[in-house]
């Protein structure tokens, strides 16, 4: 199955169905992650487990404590609307651009090609983090033991595979220009 969803990619990564990414991908970052960040509570300078690399289960909920009742069931609405949106406009972006580069790089059936589903396992990890946070929001000031150390490994684990995912692509692109630069000296 996994093999099927990887050949699929690098059959509609190309040039136009990659750029179409990479367009919803920046409206999002320059429109829509602004918006939702002051949405959010930003401006208050409250702390978001999501945007943080690490925080311990205590840190969590003091975030919610912090954020009172109308803040936590914000928080829980913006999970289940825009942090669903968030994740798939960046696993596009990321699974096709990969796709793209790498099809300019490997042959078809290569193992190198599957680096272009790294993408889908930061997205999974960005939804269980999503869900694990809303049930310690939703159940706070009770505690949710088990639940709220998998919310922490779960953000900390997502951000290392996406500064992962925006490694290998940018490996790729610079592997791609020398090869193209050696082609043509």
């Amino acid at each position: 199955m996994l093999r099927t969803l990887s050949d699929w990619l690098y059959r509609i990564a190309n040039g136009r169905v990659t750029l179409a990414a990479l367009v919803v991908f920046l409206l999002f970052v320059v429109f829509v992650l602004p918006a939702q960040s002051l949405a959010g509570g930003a401006e208050a300078d409250l702390p978001v487990p999501d945007l943080s690399f690490r925080y311990s289960a205590d840190d969590l909920y003091r975030m919610a404590e912090s954020y009172g009742q109308e803040g936590r069931a914000a928080y829980v609405r913006s999970h289940f609307t825009f942090d669903v949106a968030w994740p798939l406009v960046y696993l596009a972006f990321l699974s096709l651009a990969i796709s793209w580069v790498y099809g300019r790089l490997s042959p078809p059936g290569a193992r190198l090609r599957r680096v272009n589903l790294m993408p889908l396992a930061a997205v999974l990890l960005d939804l269980l983090e999503n869900v694990t946070t809303s049930l310690v929001m939703v159940r706070y000031p009770a505690r949710t033991p088990g639940v709220d150390l998998l919310a922490s490994l779960s953000t900390m684990a997502k951000w290392i595979l996406v500064a992962g995912n925006v490694a290998v692509l940018l490996v790729g692109v610079v592997a791609l220009l020398w090869k193209r630069h050696r082609s043509e000296g």
